[in-house]
C-alpha cells in the first residue's frame, strides 16, 4: 500500500486513519529521513487511538508514552542510540509485552530487535515537498 501526502495535516490525518483501525499489540516500525514525517504520523497514530495530549518527537528521551486513549502508544526513537543494550535499558522489551501498540522511528538501526509481524512504514520526502508513505518491508 502506498499514500501520497501533500503536507504536514494530511500525514496527521494519515496516522489518524492508521491508528483507528490498530488493535493490541500492533507494532509499527517508521523508516524515513530527517523531515519526513515520522512525528507527524505519529501525532495522528496517537490521536487516531484517542489520546488528546501533545505528541513529540522521543528523540532526546528515547522514548514517550501517551497514555489515556483506546490504547497506550509507546513512541521510541532509535535515531541516538548507540546500541542494542541501550534499547534494551530504556524498556523495549517490557513494552513488548503491554497491552498497547508500540511505534518506533528510525526501526531499520535495529530491525533485528522488531517482532515478527511488525508493519514496517516508509518514509519519503518527495521534491516537490509533499511525502509518499509506503507499507513493506
Amino acid at each position: 500500500m502506498e499514500w501520497m501526502v501533500a503536507d504536514e495535516e494530511a500525514m496527521v490525518a494519515l496516522g489518524r486513519q492508521v491508528g483507528a483501525a490498530l488493535d493490541e499489540g500492533a507494532v509499527l516500525g517508521l523508516v524515513g529521513g530527517l523531515g519526513a514525517g515520522k512525528t507527524r504520523f505519529c501525532k495522528g497514530l496517537a490521536e487516531g487511538l484517542g489520546y488528546t495530549g501533545a505528541v513529540t518527537s522521543p528523540t532526546f528521551p528515547l522514548l514517550h508514552e501517551y497514555l489515556g486513549g483506546r490504547l497506550p502508544v509507546f513512541h521510541f526513537d532509535f535515531y541516538r542510540l548507540d546500541g542494542e543494550g541501550e534499547l534494551l535499558g530504556i524498556g523495549w522489551d517490557e513494552c513488548l509485552d503491554e497491552s498497547g501498540v508500540v511505534v518506533a522511528e528510525w526501526a531499520d538501526r535495529f530491525p533485528q530487535l522488531m517482532p515478527a509481524g511488525t508493519r514496517w512504514l516508509h518514509f519519503e520526502l518527495l521534491d516537490e515537498g509533499g511525502r509518499r508513505v509506503r507499507e513493506g518491508s
